[in-house]
This record gives C-alpha cells, structure tokens and sequence, in this order.
C-alpha cells in the first residue's frame, strides 16, 4: 500500500511541475511578442486535464490543481469561476489564486471523471477576461475492489463415471477496478476445496473432471470452493470466493439382483382371476429409468395359470392368477421368474449380464366352494295353458370340493313373489304353482338356488328365463264403443261406420279377425256388415227412408272371431242413432248429444260460442253468489240449532278458515210453489221420485211445505220443479241419493261389504227406474222387450 501511494504522490508531482513550467513558458513567450508587437494577439491556458487518486481520506481538502490566466499580474484584480458537475459541492476554487480542492472523497466505480467550466472575470467589472474554458479531472483508480462472484453460488450435475476433463461448468468473477490501468482488474482463478475430483482453469474458470470412475452408489453429493484473486495473483492482490455444488447422476452400471432365490407364495383355490398372489423385486443399486424392470415367467409348470407383471412403480414383479385354480386337481406350481433391466447402457455392458433368475413356488390352499349349476343359464319356453304341477325343467347343481355334500334347490323368493312356481327341493324339478297368462306376464325371470346340506352358508344360484308362450284363449273384442249416427235421408248402401277389432292374444302369423251379424240378425232389412279382409268391417244401410220419429235407435249385434286355433269369438253391440242432418251430411240434430260440430263451423266461430258460453257462467255464479248472501235464517236465534250445521273440510288443520258451514235454516223454510205445473211435465223425462223411493213411505205431494219442518218433502218438491222446467237442460244437474240403505231400492252404495256376496247380483230392477238408468239396465244385460233391436 505504501508503494501505491509513492507512485501516485509521484504522478501528481510531476503533473504539477509539467503545469509550472507550461506557465512559465508561457509569461516568457508572451514577454517577447509584446517585444515584438504593440498588442497581444491571443491569451495562453495552462492546462487541459487534471488527474486526482481516488479513496483520498485525510481530513483537509486534497490540492487537484491550479486555474491560471495570462492576463493574471498576481494583484487580485482577476476572478475565476468553475462550473459543471461537482462544482461547489465535490470540488472548490480559489477564485483569486484559482487553486482547485476536492472536499469530498472520490470514488472511481461511482465516478471515473468530472466535466468542469472555468472563466477568467475582471474583478470589479465582471467582463470576461477570457472565453469560457472546459476542462476534465479524471479519477485515477487504486486496486480497493475485491473480486466477486455473481452468479454464485453454482449448481451443476454431471453423469457419474465421467472420463477425465469432462466439462462441469464455468464460474465468473467481475472486478469492480479500472482494467485499463495496471493490474488491478486481471483475476486468476484456483480450487481451495474439491481436489482431486475437479479442476479450474485460471484463466477462463471452467471446472473440469480430474479423477475418472467417480461412483454415484459411493458418493452423490460434491462442493467445491473456488477462489478469484487480483493482481494476477501476486501477492497483495484481493480475493474473492464461491462454492461450487457438483450432482452426480446415475447412469445403469449395476445389473439386478433378486432378494430372494426362492420364493413361497400361496393362494386359495377361490381366488378370481387377476387376483394378485404375491410381488417379488429384483433389486438395483441404480435409481430413476435405470432401475426399472422387467420381469417374465421363463419355465415352471405354472405358466399357464399364473402371469407376472410389473407394477406402477417399473419395480417390482406381481404374480396374477390367468386362470382359475382348483385344489382337488393341482395343490402347487413351480414358476422360474427373470427380472432384467428395462433400459441397458451399451456403455457399460461389460459390467453385465443385467438380468437375473429366481424360482417361485405357489401352494393353492383348499376352500369349501359354493355349489355349482351344470349350466350357467337356463332358458325355457312355458304354454300359458299348462296344468299346475306340469314339470318343465330340471336343473341339476354339485359340490365342487372333494367332500361332495348334498345339495337341496330353492326359488329365490323376490324373484318370484306372485309363487307362479314351485322347485322341487332334492331333486331340482322346477314345476308350475298357478295358472299361467301371457297377457299379464310374459316373462318370470328365476332365480334358483343351490346349498349344501352340511353347510347352509354355501349357496349357489342360477338365472333361470321363462318365456309364457301365447295360446289362443282370449276372443276377440271391438276396439272401443262404437255408436253410430244415420241420416234421415240417407240411402241404400251408405257407409255409417267402420268398426275395428283388437285380441290380447298374439298368433305366430299376425292377427286376422272376421265379422259378421250375429245369427239374431242375420236377415236384419236395415243394416249390412261388409267384411274388408284386412281387420275391419263396414257397417252398411239396406234401405232408405230414415225417421228418427218412427224409431230414433237401432242396436245391432256384430259377432268378430278369430282366425287361430281354437278359434275365439264375440259378440259387441252397435248402437246406430237417427238423425236430421245437412245435405253434406252433418248432423244437425239428433236424439243424442252432437257427435260433431257442423264442418262449415269456422274456429273463429267455435272461440265466440265458448267465449259466450264462459261469460255465462261466470254471470250465474255471480247471481247464486248474491242470491245465497241475501238468503236470512229462519230463526233469530241461531244458537238453538247450531248442533244441525254440516261442516265440510277442505283442508286438514286449518282451524275454523277452513270450514264452510252450510246453512241448514234453508231447509226450514222451504218456499215450496204449489205444482200447478205438474201437468206438464217433460215428455222425454219421467219422475223417478217414486221409483227410487218406493219403500220409502212418502207423504202427500199437496201438502209439501205445510208444517215447514218437512227436509225431505223439500227435496222432492225442488225435483218436481227441476222436472217440470221446460227451459232446462234434458240431464239436470241435481244428484238424487233419495235415503241411502236398507231402506232404498238400491240398496246401500257402500262397496264394503260386496266381496262378502257370493251370489250374483240381480239387476231388474233397473228397468223400473226410469229412462235415466235405461242404458244402465241395458249393460247388465236387461232389455226391454217392447223396444225392437234392429
């Protein structure tokens, strides 16, 4: 360091000399040209760069250089002025004798140089002496910076058995230091720790391999400690360090060994296939892809029951059943294994062979097997008409182990929960328990089991498929009820209806069905069935001169039968009404409700009809809704008869927002009008009254209303008026019980107690209960003879 210093105090010596005598130079040269001539020409600077070392550190200002005028006589009369960068703050001037001072310390790696402006200026007047003048101070650098490493600490992996000078990596060390002035900024690099294995290079700091067959499976893990010195290494120079962490990877130079010679395995007899039975394991010193294996049966007996392969891992061998195992036939097998590395290294194939062989021995261990059917499903086909107890199939199960139990058979009782079907239990005959029917179930899928008598646990099972095969033993019947229309101008041959029959039952050649009249009307003169050969018939008249008038209805009876064996037939009756329709042929009236709407009935038309039709009956709910609030109750007091209110519910559990009670004081005030109009009542609609309470003891219609505490007289006088009514519609709506029970005609409507009835019901009655009840009679097969069928 003290020769350092020598050396720069000698520099800046010798630039100051340089300065002085430039100067004096200068005074002499201009001496003898004002000799020469009368005015000076130009004015001489004595410099143009100062130099400074950095790192200054004593206290007092360091002395840089010295500003100097020619026009300066040295009597104070000249003032210099500095400018630029540091100017006031990092350097000073004298401004009478132009003496520059740095008051701070300068740093070369902050700053190499310092542009500054200098000026000569009179004194007292300020004018420029001379013109304004740039000049430098350049920091001169000292060897103060270390060097350094950046980047370090440095990782790098290389294969283990590398030959020597294999490449590793290259470190780098900058030095903050001027390189262009001595040595201060030249590194040399050297290895401090990490000899023998690794070597650096001083010039360029890569790292290199220097002991060959450096072993992974001995060593992974290297640091190395590198260092960087200045100076080129001479002595005095500053150091810098790094560490260096070297990876050895693996590479495959170690060939696998099995653990184990000889390998003892077992599995039960029950195993499935693909069952795993055991796992072995070539080991390798080596990791990653060079350890990977792959393993292979190569001999043994079991090679056709048992397979190997490798795990998710690529490291162990798993043996799997290929086949199924039985005890009684084969109790062990013998199986010789290979294990050899997946990937081999050509490069080391002399430290080979890089596989190995082990045997593995495999006992199979006996277990009590479920029984086992001699089929693993059964299919069979059943007629629908066959007789209960008919055996259909036997099925037949057996002990598979050695001891060969008994076997007892059974229905799985949720496949058959009708009991449609009965097993034999010893000797597997599966046999019908109730009747059959393809139409309501085609197929019964069994399920049969099978268990060993000294071991109930043991159950085996069987799926066993019946198909209900079709027997022709339903008859044919009409698709639906037909019930026809017959204009009153209609004419021979015209077709009235097209009628279609249906069968449950399903023959192997398709359905096929043939009509015809009953034999009862056979030579009906008023209708004709026409057969069309393709399942359908047409219903024909036979004459004209139709008259709802002479006869409104015609019933005709149309016999469809089958076409398979034994043939099935049926009768079904047509109802065929007269009415006045249209020269199209639309019905326009008719003695039953309007089967169609005229055609020419536009859908404009249709909405007005059914918006009138709403409006309507929106106005009447209104009206009954006014009409039941200014209802008053009889008696003022309605506290006497609060006990005879019926309450209905609509919903359970609302409390009294629920209710609505109906006011039974209507019915203690009937405003009974006399039935002067008795007489004329509807033609086409009888009372019932009597008929419906013929056991009924009824008092006399005249004095109805009398005492005004009669309910039931109430009612039947609101029927008779209903009746009489001209205006209303041919079905009423007002509902008759009349007195529900023994005391009825129709007895109790309760269906509780029908199933108790053995016997069948009589229906005669029916006819005596007016023309509401005339179809009813007539679908129980009633009829009344004075009313002609065709």
């Amino acid at each position: 360091i003290w020769t350092r210093d020598l050396r720069n105090f000698m520099i800046i010596t010798l630039l100051m000399l340089l300065t002085l005598i430039e100067g004096l130079l200068g005074d002499k040269g201009e001496k003898d040209l004002r000799v020469k001539s009368l005015s000076r020409v130009k004015r001489g600077w004595v410099w143009n760069q100062f130099f400074v070392l950095e790192e200054y550190t004593e206290q007092k200002p360091l002395y840089i250089g010295k500003l100097h005028s020619d026009m300066d006589k040295g009597d104070g009369s000249i003032k210099y002025i500095l400018s630029g960068e540091g100017a006031g703050t990092t350097f000073t001037l004298d401004d009478s004798t132009g003496d520059i001072h740095a008051i701070r310390r300068l740093d070369r790696e902050v700053k190499a140089q310092y542009v500054l402006r200098a000026q000569a200026r009179n004194r007292e007047t300020g004018r420029p002496l001379e013109p304004e003048s740039e000049f430098i101070v350049k920091i001169q650098d000292i060897n103060d910076n270390e060097p350094k490493f950046l980047d370090g600490p440095y990782r790098a992996t290389i294969p283990e058995m590398s030959p020597v000078g294999t490449y590793v990596i290259r470190v780098t060390a900058v030095d903050a230091d001027d390189p262009s002035y001595g040595n201060s900024a030249r590194v040399v690099y050297s290895i401090l720790e990490g000899q023998p294995y690794f070597s650096v290079d001083p010039k360029t700091g890569d790292v290199r391999v220097s002991l060959a067959e450096m072993d992974r499976e001995v060593r992974e893990q290297y640091q190395l400690v590198i260092q960087a010195k200045d100076m080129e290494g001479q002595l005095g120079g500053l150091a810098g360090t790094t560490t260096v962490n070297i990876t050895l990877s693996d590479v495959n130079d170690n060939p696998p060994k099995f653990t184990q010679k000889l390998y003892q395995m077992s599995v039960l007899e029950s195993g499935p296939v693909g069952s795993v039975v055991g796992r072995i394991q070539a080991k390798d010193r080596d990791i990653g892809i060079n350890a990977e294996m792959k393993y292979s049966i190569i001999d043994g007996d079991g090679r056709d029951s048992f397979d190997i392969s490798v795990d998710a891992s690529n490291l162990y061998g798993v043996i799997t059943i290929k086949k199924p195992l039985n005890f009684e036939r084969k109790r062990s097998y013998t199986l010789k294994v290979e294990g050899s590395n997946a990937h081999v290294d050509p490069r080391f194939a002399n430290k080979g062979p890089f596989s190995d062989v082990t045997i593995v021995h495999v006992s199979v261990e006996d277990v009590d097997e479920a029984p086992e059917f001699d089929s693993p499903f059964y299919y069979v086909e059943v007629p629908e008409d066959a007789e209960i107890g008919t055996v259909f199939k036997m099925v037949s199960a057996r002990d598979p182990d050695a001891a060969n139990n008994s076997i007892r058979y059974s229905i799985e009782r949720m496949s058959d929960p009708e009991k449609f079907f009965y097993m034999d239990i010893t000797s597997g005959s599966l046999m019908t328990l109730l009747p059959l029917d393809r139409e309501e179930v085609s197929w019964h899928n069994l399920t049969v089991l099978a268990m060993e008598m000294n071991n109930p646990s043991k159950i085996g099972s069987v799926s066993v498929a019946i198909k209900v095969l079709d027997v022709n033993d339903n008859p044919p019947s009409l698709t639906q009820y037909y019930e026809a229309f017959v204009c009153e101008h209609a004419k021979a041959g015209q077709l009235i209806q097209t009628v279609t029959a249906v069968d449950p039952d399903e023959p192997t050649g398709g359905q096929h069905f043939y009509y015809s009249l009953a034999p009862e009307a056979a030579n009906n003169p008023n209708f004709t069935l026409r057969d069309n050969q393709d399942n359908s018939a047409w219903i024909l008249t036979r004459r004209g001169g139709w008259s709802s008038r002479t006869q409104s209805v015609y019933y005709l009876p149309i016999f469809v039968s089958d076409g398979d064996q034994p043939a099935q037939s049926s009768t079904s009756t047509l109802t065929i009404r007269v009415c006045s329709c249209d020269a199209d042929g639309n019905v326009l009236s008719c003695n039953a409700e309007a089967y169609t709407l005229p055609a020419s009935l536009s859908r404009a038309a249709l909405i007005a009809i059914l918006a009138c039709a709403f409006i309507l009956f929106v106005m009447i709910i209104l009206m009954l809704s006014l009409r039941r609030q200014s209802k008053k109750p009889y008696l003022t007091k309605e506290e006497e008869n609060v006990h005879e209110n019926i309450v209905r519910y609509d919903d359970e559990g609302g409390g009294e927002e629920d209710t609505e009670a109906f006011d039974i004081y209507a019915l203690w005030s009937p405003r009974v009008e006399p039935l002067a109009n008795y007489s004329k009542l509807r033609q086409d609609m009888l009372p019932e009254v009597q008929s419906l309470s013929r056991y009924v003891p009824q008092p006399c219609v005249s004095r109805i209303g009398e005492d005004g505490t009669n309910v039931h007289g109430y009612v039947l006088a609101k029927i008779y008026e209903a009746d009489s009514d001209p205006c209303a519609p041919p079905y009423d709506s007002l509902q008759t019980y009349a007195y529900e029970g023994e005391g009825s005609i129709a007895e109790s409507l309760s269906s509780l107690q029908s199933p108790a009835s053995q016997t069948d019901h009589e229906y005669d009655y029916l006819n005596d209960w007016g023309p509401r009840f005339h179809k009813l009679a007539e679908m129980y097969g009633v009829s009344d003879e004075n009313i002609p069928m065709w």
